[in-house]
């Protein structure tokens, strides 16, 4: 058998072979370019989304005493 007829076209074309492996390297890279693109931006909303976790946690933990207060002296006008 020959090596077209196993489908080994090797070193028939290896000019063409190179450049198409050239075209399939350059649009991966432009794909792992493109991938990274997104993977940034939504690393960004990740941060973004987690700062303002943060923040309201904070407050949350700042501010608890009021609500239970305002809990208390409506009780205590009610009891009145």
């Amino acid at each position: 058998m020959s090596k077209q007829q196993n489908g080994d076209t090797t070193g028939l074309r290896p000019e063409a072979d190179f450049a198409e492996a050239m075209k399939e390297l350059q649009r991966g890279e432009r794909t792992a370019a493109a991938l990274e693109g997104h993977l940034d931006s939504l690393e960004k909303k990740i941060e973004e989304l987690l700062a303002q976790a943060e923040k309201a946690d904070q407050e949350m933990k700042a501010q608890p005493g009021e609500s239970s207060d305002n809990v208390t002296e409506k009780e205590s006008k009610n009891a009145s």
